[in-house]
């Protein structure tokens, strides 16, 4: 037990009342408590909810020490999806208790249908022939590709040349949010 203390950084605190204890150091309490006796299978129920940032990051660098140095599978239940997408190998999407996807991150974030890029150029009108399935708001363009870090490089190459002068570039990697939204219809702030 000293040692799960020690690791979890509740040494100086061993002798105190649970109810004194922080928010974070209650929550690194639960887990050794749940460690105590070495199990392969861990159950955490949102562990992080109600965490300040800092507390949140420390949880999770504790969440992943029980796999990598403890060999222990971590089931956790989370409405936090950055939380998944940071900690999870494997991911169900639940929606009124039915799984409706899994797969790892990568391969949920794939089904959004590609990162999206917003450019700013001088001619919208120019451009918009070089970016499939492109909206357009004023000089701005947005579009899908599947991966816009090996994309934007030809197609900046190809805006150059057809004299299109590029203002801005930004990229937006689908997140979970978006792999919930896309899959359900709504976004987990919407409830049932």
């Amino acid at each position: 037990m000293s040692e799960l203390l020690a690791e979890f950084e509740l040494t100086d605190v061993a002798d105190r009342l649970v109810g004194s204890l922080s928010g974070g150091q209650k929550r690194r309490l639960d887990i050794v408590l749940g460690m105590i006796h070495q199990p392969e299978l861990i159950f955490l129920d949102e562990p992080s909810t109600g965490l300040d940032p800092q507390s949140r990051g420390n949880l999770w660098h504790r969440i992943r020490s029980l796999r990598d140095e403890h060999g222990a599978t971590v089931f956790l239940t989370t409405h936090y999806l950055d939380e998944a997408d940071a900690l999870c190998d494997r991911i169900l999407v639940i929606d009124h208790g039915r799984i409706v996807a899994e797969g790892t991150p990568d391969e949920l974030k794939r089904r959004v249908s590609g990162d999206l890029v917003s450019l700013t150029v001088s001619d919208p009108t120019r451009a918009i022939g070089h970016c499939t399935g492109a909206t357009i708001a004023g000089n701005r363009i947005d579009f899908r590709v599947p991966r816009g870090d090996t994309a934007l490089p030809g197609l900046l190459r190809d805006l150059a040349a057809a004299d299109v002068t590029v203002t801005s570039v930004q990229t937006h990697r689908p997140t979970l949010d978006d792999v919930f939204l896309t899959l359900t219809g709504r976004s987990l702030r919407d409830g049932s």
